[in-house]
């Protein structure tokens, strides 16, 4: 089997790719911005949502070529979140086939360190790990309850992410643990420097879970690099913020080679 892929819209292709525990559904306030601009591939990242039997692992390097295998060739790539470790995974070993980068709320490393100060503790993926297989819809909601706080609509935030999170069945706590995995573990700021292509780094001001600051960070490290930054907006701003995110999206593609 193959990953779950759907095409909406007209005009240049973009992928969209989702973030931990969720589905490509989650960008439906997005599409209703975009499709009269963008052709809109749509897919579920491995072991998430319709790609929940896919059969593919949930690596970046496994779900970079599954997601190749499937859009289009220079499309412009989109990751919200954990998607944005697999469009940045692509980007850096199949630039041929990403004509823009696009990360939203997310970065090449969401741990801090020592030489990276401004990401997560890596003991929030860690205790969101262990408690999934003690209380998994509780941990599922913490965990979104994570995400919508900073938004200026956090309330309208927090009710669409639990409106989405079980719409396509539910997600198996083992893929989630390797997603959570990922995001503690991966680091591709190595990877930056040497990106062929622009670069949009797309930030929420509110971003608990993401700092606008790492995010600013890396763009510094990518070449052709720009910083967006939604003053109002959490770690979904594509949800409450959709016309402005829009906004920023037509412009970084218009001025991307084609």
């Amino acid at each position: 089997m193959s990953l779950f892929h759907a095409v909406r819209g007209q005009g240049q292709p973009l992928v969209l790719l989702h973030g931990w525990a969720m589905h490509a559904g989650i960008f439906a306030p997005l599409l209703d911005a975009l499709a009269a601009d963008f052709e809109l591939h749509l897919v579920d990242l491995p072991g998430h949502g319709r790609s929940a039997d896919a059969g593919v692992a949930l690596t970046l390097e496994d779900a970079a070529d599954a997601v190749a295998a499937r859009v289009p060739a220079r499309a412009l790539w989109l990751g919200w979140s954990l998607g944005g470790l697999v469009a940045l995974q692509a980007a850096a070993t199949q630039p041929e086939r990403v004509r823009g980068l696009v990360m939203l709320a997310a970065s090449p490393r969401f741990v801090h360190g020592d030489d990276w100060p401004a990401g997560m503790d890596p003991s929030v993926f860690r205790g969101f790990g262990s408690e999934l297989g003690r209380d998994y819809r509780g941990t599922l909601d913490r965990f979104l309850m994570l995400e919508a706080q900073g938004s200026d609509h956090v309330r309208d935030e927090l009710r669409l992410l639990r409106a989405e999170v079980f719409a396509h069945g539910e997600p198996g706590a083992g893929v989630l643990c390797e997603g959570l995995r990922l995001l503690e573990e991966s680091d591709l700021r190595a990877a930056l420097p040497g990106l062929a292509m622009p670069s949009l780094w797309l930030a929420g001001r509110r971003d608990r879970l993401v700092s606008p600051a790492a995010m600013q960070a890396a763009a510094a490290l990518a070449p052709g690099a720009r910083f967006h930054q939604v003053p109002h907006g959490g770690h979904a701003p594509f949800l409450t913020h959709a016309d402005e995110v829009a906004g920023a999206l037509r412009d970084f593609a218009r001025d991307c080679p084609p």
